[in-house]
């Protein structure tokens, strides 16, 4: 769907600004996510997660380029295909884990939806399920940032079905008036639930970000290091005072809603068609012609995802004595850093 026009030319080979080690933690980052998400599917089916269950399977390149781009100091508002954004800010896998499965030592305690949640001591907003609504929060930050005259930046993901919404435009609205340093990760995934492309918008809706005054971008999603370097940019852009920018981050759902939809909607030559065109196996490909070990880093996610399940395993169930804890805020509880791994942060 996008266009020339509002397509940016990202470098295939983007070495200038990422090392060796970036790279390898950018393919941990990806394996981590995937590797999570396909234990938890395990743990769903066998009763040990409750509600439904989401997944980014495909799209793990999204998150984990775009959050590798992000300072310290920044702050994210991660949706529910965006697992590798909370991997790299630094929240334990075994939390996650026990997150899914409501227990207590979870993010949020076994006090919400399995993945509605967000570490505040690593700068994660955590997600409502009117996806673009994260947009006017993220929005709303970044105002904050300006007022205080703070060198720091938010940034927010949602899918392409939220730009049918009304929060999308309020908050690309006001972004692009107050000139907000803030970045909008659009995840084109082709469907929004079951509803494609073409019966969503007639316009692509990166083309919308020039009616706001700011740039729209295109990236291929697939690939983390073209995203992390269209978001480097954009976050260089938004610190230095010239306003959001809306990235378009084309990739594919390549597994259904959620566990209950078997996406028979979806032709079966389109799915194998992004199968090719995999970010792990991209990622993967790249290193190894580097001289990477990647089976190690593979054998080496895999230990640590075991790991984590064993040890959430024995989290203990909520106390249900303690379910009115946390609905008030008895003091405030503000947001803080989280990691920044980029070597670009370092020199």
């Amino acid at each position: 769907m996008a266009t020339e026009t509002a397509r940016t030319e990202v470098p295939p080979d983007v070495s200038e600004h990422l090392t060796t080690e970036d790279r390898v933690g950018l393919l941990k980052a990806m394996l981590m996510m995937r590797g999570i998400e396909e234990r938890a599917m395990t743990l769903y089916r066998q009763g040990k997660v409750p509600g439904s269950f989401y997944d980014g399977f495909g799209q793990e390149a999204v998150s984990a380029g775009a959050t590798w781009a992000m300072a310290a100091q920044d702050r994210l508002c991660i949706l529910h295909r965006d697992l590798a954004a909370h991997i790299i800010r630094g929240v334990e896998p075994w939390r996650i884990f026990a997150q899914y499965m409501g227990r207590a030592d979870g993010i949020t305690r076994g006090r919400d939806g399995n993945v509605h949640f967000g570490d505040r001591t690593k700068g994660c907003v955590g997600m409502v399920s009117m996806l673009p609504d994260m947009m006017l929060i993220a929005t709303g930050m970044a105002m904050a940032f300006k007022l205080r005259g703070e060198r720091r930046c938010a940034i927010t993901w949602f899918g392409d079905g939220s730009t049918s919404r009304g929060d999308f435009h309020e908050a690309m609205n006001w972004a692009g008036v107050q000139k907000l340093p803030v970045i909008f990760i659009l995840e084109n995934n082709q469907y929004a639930y079951s509803t494609p492309l073409d019966q969503q918008f007639a316009v692509n809706p990166i083309e919308r970000a020039a009616a706001y005054g700011f740039p729209g971008v295109s990236a291929d999603g697939n690939d983390p290091e073209a995203m992390f370097e269209v978001v480097r940019q954009a976050r260089e852009r938004a610190l230095a005072g010239e306003g959001p920018t809306l990235v378009e981050a084309v990739t594919m759902r390549m597994h259904g809603h959620a566990a209950h939809d078997d996406m028979k909607y979806v032709p079966t030559e389109k799915v194998e068609e992004w199968r090719a065109k995999d970010p792990i196996d991209r990622q993967v490909r790249r290193l190894e012609a580097l001289g990477v070990d990647t089976q190690a880093v593979r054998d080496e996610v895999k230990a640590e995802i075991e790991a984590a399940v064993e040890r959430a395993l024995q989290s203990p169930q909520p106390d249900p004595d303690t379910v009115l804890d946390g609905l008030f805020a008895d003091e405030p509880a503000l947001l803080e850093d989280g990691n920044a791994p980029w070597s670009g942060f370092r020199s």
